[in-house]
Order: C-alpha cells, then sequence, then structure tokens
C-alpha cells in the first residue's frame, strides 16, 4: 500500500512563469512610485495626493504648514458632491539668515506734486557778467546779489520779451499782481509809468520842483513816484495843473519821457534816423527830435516789426519794460542782451 500522506505537510507549488512577470511588474510598480513621489516632495506632491489628486490633503504636520482651513460663509453642497474646506496659501516668513532673503529697498523722499502757484525761477548769469555793467567796483563795495526772477504764468519762456522782463523782475523794477500774473500786452497808466521810473531810476538826483496837481489826492497811491518823475525831468503834468494819472501813456510818450529825463543828446542826422521807421510820418512834431535820439541811444524796441514804430498806440507792460531794460544799459547798469526787436540805427 502507499505510504499515507501527513495532512500538516504542504504542498510545494511551482511559480509559473505569468504569475512571476506579474509580481516583478507590480514591485517595479511600487518603487517607482515611491521614487517619484520622494523626488518631487519639495513640490508639494505626496503619495496621499497622488492617491487622491482631486482632494487636498487637510493633515498637517506640526513643524510646517502649507495649506490652513480658512472659514468661509457655509455653501450647500449638491447631493451629488462632498462639501470641500477652503483653504489659503500662506507665504512662508523669510528672515535675514534664509537665503531667499533680499534686503528692502530705501524709502525714497515723497516729492510732492507740481502747483499752479508759480515759483521763482533761478536766474544764472555768466561768470563774466558784472551786474554795475561797464563801471569798475569801487573801494570796498561788492556785488550786489541779484534775487531770481518771478515766474509769471502769462509770461512763456518764448515771449518776446521774456529776457527784459525776468531782469527787470529779479531787480524788483518791475512786478506782477496778486494773481502772479504780469499782463504783458496791458496798456500802462502814467501813474504806473512814474512808479516804474522810480523803481529803475531811484538814485538819479531829485530837483525841488514839486507841483501840487489838481487829480492827485493827498494819499494817492503814487503820489511819490509822480513828485520824482516831475523833478527829475521824465514826466511833465499838463497847463491846467492836471497831471491826469489814469491817461495810458503812448509810446511816443515813454520815449520822450526817457530822452528827456537822461538829457540825451543826438549826434546823427535826424532825417536818417527817422526814416527807419515807415510810420514816422506818424510821429507828432514836438516828439521826433528825441525820437531821433532814442534811436540812435538804442532805446526802441519795436514787436513785432522792428520797422514800425507806432508812435501814437498806448503803451504796453512789456513794451515799457523793454524799453526801461535798454535805459539801464545806456547807462552802463545792464549787460545787453540780444533780441530782433531792439531798433539799430541804420548806416
Amino acid at each position: 500500500m502507499p505510504p499515507s500522506e501527513d495532512p500538516n505537510s504542504s504542498q510545494t507549488n511551482v511559480l509559473g512563469f505569468d504569475e512571476f512577470i506579474g509580481i516583478l511588474i507590480a514591485f517595479a510598480t511600487i518603487g517607482g512610485i515611491l521614487f517619484w513621489s520622494f523626488l518631487h516632495k519639495n513640490s508639494g506632491w505626496n503619495l496621499d495626493t497622488l492617491l487622491s489628486p482631486s482632494v487636498p490633503s487637510t493633515s498637517v504636520s506640526p513643524s510646517s504648514s502649507v495649506l490652513l482651513p480658512v472659514p468661509t460663509a457655509p455653501v450647500s453642497p449638491s447631493p451629488n458632491q462632498q462639501a470641500v474646506p477652503q483653504t489659503t496659501e500662506v507665504e512662508p516668513t523669510v528672515t535675514p539668515n534664509t537665503p531667499d532673503y533680499t534686503p528692502p529697498l530705501p524709502a525714497l523722499p515723497f516729492v510732492a506734486p507740481r502747483s499752479a502757484i508759480p515759483v521763482p525761477v533761478p536766474l544764472i548769469p555768466p561768470a563774466s557778467t558784472n551786474p554795475l555793467g561797464d563801471r569798475p567796483l569801487k573801494s570796498g563795495e561788492k556785488l550786489p546779489i541779484i534775487p531770481p526772477p518771478l515766474a509769471f504764468v502769462d509770461v512763456p519762456s518764448d515771449f518776446w520779451g521774456r529776457g527784459f522782463i525776468d531782469t527787470l523782475s529779479s531787480r524788483g523794477i518791475i512786478t506782477g499782481f496778486p494773481d502772479h500774473t504780469f499782463r504783458p500786452n496791458q496798456p500802462v497808466s502814467r501813474a504806473e509809468f512814474a512808479a516804474i521810473l522810480q523803481k529803475a531810476f531811484d538814485n538819479k538826483e531829485i530837483g525841488n520842483n514839486a507841483i501840487a496837481f489838481k487829480d492827485i489826492p493827498e494819499n494817492f497811491w503814487a503820489t511819490q513816484s509822480i513828485n520824482q518823475s516831475i523833478n527829475t525831468g521824465f514826466l511833465k503834468g499838463y497847463p491846467d495843473k492836471n497831471f491826469l494819472p489814469y491817461q495810458r501813456i503812448p509810446r511816443v510818450q515813454v520815449l520822450v519821457a526817457l530822452v528827456s529825463g537822461f538829457n540825451l543828446k543826438g549826434t546823427s542826422s535826424q532825417d536818417r534816423l527817422l526814416s527807419t521807421y515807415q510810420d514816422a510820418k506818424e510821429i507828432p512834431d514836438y516828439a521826433t527830435d528825441r525820437v531821433a535820439i532814442a534811436t540812435e541811444n538804442g532805446l526802441v524796441v519795436n514787436y513785432p516789426d522792428p520797422k514800425a514804430l507806432a508812435p501814437n498806440r498806448e503803451a504796453t507792460r512789456a513794451e515799457v519794460a523793454a524799453m526801461i531794460y535798454q535805459s539801464l544799459v545806456r547807462m552802463g547798469k545792464l549787460q545787453p542782451i540780444q533780441s530782433d526787436y531792439i531798433v539799430k540805427e541804420s548806416r
């Protein structure tokens, strides 16, 4: 009889080729998954998220956390959808000891926006410019400190009389209005012209011929300026003892006043000098000789046409400033400036 089998003994089964290949593939798959998870652990992936990528993991370690739950208003999930807690990303704190630390940039100073109110514009003369003109310095005398000109809002940089206005405003000879305008095209009254003369030629010797004009009240704002313009010979009154302070002064009277006040003399032919102007016939007879002298001395400034004198037209504030400037150049107190509108004696 054949020997009986031991019931406790196990039968040895030999693996087939198919089973061996299946086990090998299973181990290779598990190893590949573990190796891939290890390489991508810095990007926030792990085995759990790989197996369930649609649902973010809410388990955090005590040492570090990247996602924290944020309370939100309750939202009723749909019947076929499970509620998923809302999360927000928290930036890790970067300290000076971490490799990614970048020092902050220094705070820049606050720069206020430009205001509509004009500010003085500095006028920097050349180093060789002498504010005293050609006159040498006296013993112990110092060059005067000249403040910057006023930045008038209605005198653009390309305005024909900008150079004259800037220089005179920096010396306080002409001023503007409270709204920071100069009003260069506004006519000038006789009282205003007297005030400009006083500021421009304040050091001129004053005479003693005081006249009490009937139309000048005692507390009139320009009384002192009018008296000085009369005493220095720049202006005169009318035969009925009126000064007419509000009368707008014509251009020809400005030239006559400047020639008379400085007692200038002419040496060239009057007819030749007056032939410079295409409207010379409009010059009043009493002013022909002094207009010729003004032309010879470079006091005449005509805009926009140097050959058009327009003697009887009301003088504007810009034109008065230009002629006053030329008078100060004639006295040697200011340096000449280049302008196409200064009338030059024709040869």
